[in-house]
């Protein structure tokens, strides 16, 4: 695996960390793993002509 570093707003990795604490996700990392999992699943989903989810910095 590769190392990346990344700038993410609080009130989001506040947000990771709840996740964390409650047993969803072991560590941060795993959870941002998932999420850029997710995101690359949605984007294959629409090569077939599907609608895709635009990604947008919020």
């Amino acid at each position: 695996m590769e190392r990346v570093t990344l700038r993410i707003p609080k009130q989001q990795i506040e947000e990771v960390e709840r996740m964390v604490d409650t047993g969803e996700f072991p560590n941060r990392s795993e959870a941002i793993r998932s999420a850029v999992r997710e995101m690359i699943n949605e984007q294959s989903d629409g090569r077939d002509g599907e609608k895709r989810r635009p990604w947008a910095k919020v």
